[in-house]
């Protein structure tokens, strides 16, 4: 009965592997971690078998959060395995809702900074795409540390509010 979350990027080396290294540890924190497996994946193939961008892995570091990481490529195969798919901003959203083989699995495909919102703004599977790009996650690959933490804080932020819905999922499955 594992529920399982991959979130998605563009290159799976800077904001998937840091959302999948924040959201492991808060899984971890509320002893969650033998019901929820985490990963995370790029919507291209262009780093696939590389470690996280080293400012990635030292803005993780820094605040005390592990990663083991390698890119990967997001393959609509997947969608069949995964409860939820968390993309990291709109152009995300939008690829991974065209990969999904059904609707069903298009549905699983939501913002993560959606989780950060109280629950009138939430993303839903439905939600016009041109209504998300205030919930985008910028990409910080080409800029200096700043962008990285920042990235970092937003992930953060949308944490706890995914932690919320996964738990209430979870509950959902076990009642």
């Amino acid at each position: 009965m594992t529920y399982r979350v991959c979130f998605v990027c563009t290159g799976n080396i800077c904001r998937s592997p840091m959302a999948e290294s924040v959201f492991r540890a808060r899984v971890e924190e509320a002893g969650l971690e033998d019901l929820v497996e985490i990963d995370s994946a790029g919507t291209g193939g262009w780093h696939e078998g590389e470690t996280a961008d080293p400012r990635t892995v030292t803005v993780l570091d820094e605040h005390g959060y592990r990663t083991e990481h390698v890119a990967r490529q997001f393959r609509p195969a997947w969608f069949a395995r995964l409860d939820l798919v968390i993309a990291l901003d709109t152009g995300h959203l939008k690829a991974l809702r065209r990969l999904a083989p059904t609707e069903e699995d298009a549905r699983k495909v939501r913002l993560l900074r959606s989780y950060a919102h109280s629950s009138d703004r939430r993303i839903t599977a439905d939600a016009p795409e041109d209504t998300c790009d205030d919930l985008d996650v910028p990409d910080p690959y080409y800029g200096g540390p700043v962008g990285f933490q920042e990235c970092l804080e937003m992930v953060e932020e949308a944490s706890t509010g995914l932690l919320a819905a996964v738990r209430e999922q979870l509950e959902g499955r076990i009642a």
